[in-house]
């Protein structure tokens, strides 16, 4: 029997889940999400209008960002005690930005790790510091197999020096094709952000400070050039080389439902990461060039979609990303509004 006592119970997890979802990372931190709390439920929703078209012309981002704050959502309730059943994309053509509802369900199992990670989503940050020459632990390279194939994804780490060499090229090309792109470029100020009231986009404490274009770094596998206005706060020298740990994440196909995995999986590797004393850089530039993406793929010998190059590491704190206001984000259902 549900009481009144239990259903507000589970209204306040859902909403706070919510919120905990806000903390995942998105693409230029645009934070392209939705909630809506209902009676038993959680639905998320893509934000059409926080999208990056010119990046992103497909959504492909966007929608892993959302898969990211999904994991966070689901996390949540784990480690509040609550079973959890997740439909993706449960009302494709009536709703198409309705990229999945979370329902309460006590004859789920419980995440085991759920309360370890949803503590880390307070302290991860994404890192463009200069990383430490440290090699993962060996159960921190499983974690982040287990963790990726968990969510319906592969993990593969770019081992040979060959593999390396060519990640880091690609990785440059992409950069240099998106820089020669006006539109590009003014899309990419649009998100970057000197003024500290401003609650999305990536902000100057948090990117290295160049004093050229962005597209001088020295970086054998670049960081992308936030500092549009060489107003960074963090030192120049990223020192992103190809000695250092990288990883791809892929998936078996490569629809908007794939995207969304590759979104959860991103974030659980994210989450174990942090939990471990380690801090990453997300390379999306690599995989937002079509021509560099497929490149990838054949140079890395994939038998998936690459989704996302990651580097992984020691490195300082770094200052975290501003947040949306919740209200602006989730909405409370009138049926669920307690009494």
């Amino acid at each position: 029997m549900v009481t009144a006592a239990s259903s507000k119970t589970a209204q306040q997890a859902l909403y706070r889940a919510a919120a905990r979802a806000t903390l995942a990372p998105s693409i230029h931190n645009t934070q392209p999400w939705r909630f809506v709390v209902r009676p038993g439920r959680l639905e998320l929703f893509a934000d059409s209008s926080r999208a990056v078209p010119v990046v992103d012309p497909e959504g492909r981002q966007l929608a892993i960002s959302c898969g990211a704050a999904l994991l966070g959502a689901r996390l949540s309730l784990a480690a509040a005690g609550f079973g959890v059943r997740v439909e993706l994309l449960p009302d494709a053509s009536a709703q198409p930005d309705l990229l999945a509802v979370l329902v309460l369900d006590e004859t789920e199992s419980r995440d085991q790790s759920a309360h370890r990670l949803d503590l880390a989503a307070r302290s991860r940050r994404s890192n463009r510091r200069e990383f430490g020459e440290a090699n993962l632990r060996t159960e921190v390279v499983d974690a982040l197999h287990d963790g990726a194939h968990r969510e319906g994804a592969s993990l593969q780490f770019v081992t040979g020096l060959d593999d390396r060499i060519a990640v880091a090229m690609l990785a440059q090309r992409a950069a240099e094709i998106q820089l020669e792109d006006p539109a590009y470029r003014v899309e990419l100020r649009a998100w970057t952000t000197n003024d500290p009231e401003r609650t999305d986009g990536v902000p100057a404490a948090a990117v290295p400070h160049v004093s050229g274009r962005p597209d001088e770094s020295r970086d054998e596998v670049p960081i992308r050039g936030f500092d549009t206005t060489s107003s960074g706060q963090l030192p120049g020298e990223t020192r992103s080389s190809l000695h250092q740990t990288l990883f791809v994440i892929a998936t078996a196909a490569d629809h908007r439902r794939d995207w969304l995995v590759a979104g959860q999986a991103l974030y659980r590797v994210l989450l174990e990461l942090t939990d471990a004393g380690y801090v990453a850089s997300i390379f999306s530039q690599v995989c937002e060039v079509p021509s560099t993406r497929q490149e990838l793929r054949h140079r890395l010998r994939l038998s998936a979609n690459p989704q996302l190059l990651l580097r992984a590491g020691i490195a300082p704190p770094t200052a975290p990303t501003p947040r949306r206001p919740l209200p602006d984000v989730i909405r409370v259902a009138d049926d669920a509004a307690p009494s």
